[in-house]
């Protein structure tokens, strides 16, 4: 089913502010999240909805959203702006989508690894995009349901030099562990802006046989073949907005992808080596894994990462230890024609 709130208008202005957060605002429960939106007194969501209304972006891809029907959640979470967002778009994720198979081979079923993508309940942690901008939705292109092994060169995973997944998960199993999702956004002054958001699997919490690693590998690597053309048109003006795991010097994962990835002539990378989540010491650390990359044709005019310096008055809003929002950074590119 497909989200769609907005209202005809547009806004005039030369730059636009784009951007992605990997904000934690997916609850225990369905409808948990609606909750404590309404409630108004969770000090993670005031922190979240303090730092987005302090970097003011016009266009937010979310990536830890809970997806409900009727999109009541996210329209309640984009009145709660001062300055509210009138446009917003989500699809139902493929994060805790039941498939009635054991992907994991545990031998049991029904758990939150056995749906297409990791989720505890249908829609848990999807993504949101909220917009100043009308949303274009009859033109969005939803590459969520592509099975991962129709992935051009896809690499499945293996055990034993033998196939990993049954041929009938391979039947069922979809790349996407979220969405890919290409969504076109009329924005002043020129062709509409396609934002291309995804959210990759962390390339972790698998066993020998690499699952994790290599969907997340292979998450990016779709991207790269809507790009290049191998899978229908490439969109002309876009920019690429997401979580993709990953980071090309540091952490878990196939990290030549991401450096690979980010070498393509057609993108432009406003942030290079920008770390963009910080974990405690018993995690992985700092890491790059958030993105917003604009396509060739776009000026850009700023970009960065909100993680105020602990003398920074601005701290205030994410805590001392920096952890009040979660541990990602929300990241933001100013671009213009």
């Amino acid at each position: 089913m497909l989200i769609v709130v907005g209202a005809a208008g547009m806004a005039h202005a030369e730059t636009i502010r784009v951007a992605t957060f990997a904000a934690p605002l997916s609850g225990d429960g369905p409808g948990l999240l609606l909750r404590d939106i309404q409630a108004g007194d969770d000090t993670q969501i005031m922190a979240i909805q303090k730092v987005i209304a302090h970097v003011a972006p016009d266009i937010l891809v979310l990536t830890d959203f809970d997806y409900d029907l009727d999109g009541i959640a996210l329209a309640a979470f984009a009145a709660s702006f001062t300055k509210p967002y009138p446009h917003l778009f989500a699809l139902r994720p493929n994060a805790g989508l039941a498939t009635g198979l054991d992907l994991n081979s545990n031998g049991r079923l029904g758990e939150a690894r056995d749906a297409q993508g990791y989720g505890r309940f249908a829609g848990d942690g999807g993504m949101a995009i909220l917009s100043r901008f009308p949303i274009l939705a009859g033109q969005v292109t939803d590459l969520s349901d592509m099975l991962w092994k129709d992935l051009p060169d896809a690499t499945l995973p293996q055990l034993a030099d033998a196939p990993f997944l049954s041929a009938a998960v391979l039947d069922d199993l979809r790349l996407s562990s979220n969405g890919h999702w290409i969504v076109p956004i009329a924005v002043p002054g020129g062709p509409p802006l396609s934002v291309m958001a995804f959210d990759a699997t962390p390339p972790v919490f698998d066993g020998p046989e690499d699952m994790n690693g290599l969907r997340n590998r292979d998450e990016l690597r779709l991207w790269a073949h809507v790009l290049e053309g191998g899978l229908g048109p490439a969109p002309d003006s876009f920019a690429i907005a997401g979580n993709a795991n990953l980071d090309p010097n540091g952490g878990e994962g196939y990290r030549q992808a991401m450096t690979d990835f980010l070498a393509l002539s057609s993108l432009q990378d406003p942030l290079p080596d920008q770390v963009t989540a910080s974990w405690p010491e018993d995690g992985p650390g700092d890491l790059r894994v958030s993105y917003v990359l604009p396509s060739r044709e776009w000026r850009i005019t700023d970009a960065g990462v909100f993680w105020p310096a602990p003398d920074d008055p601005d701290r205030a809003l994410i805590g001392d230890d920096g952890l009040t929002a979660g541990p990602h950074r929300l990241v933001w590119v100013d671009i213009s024609r």
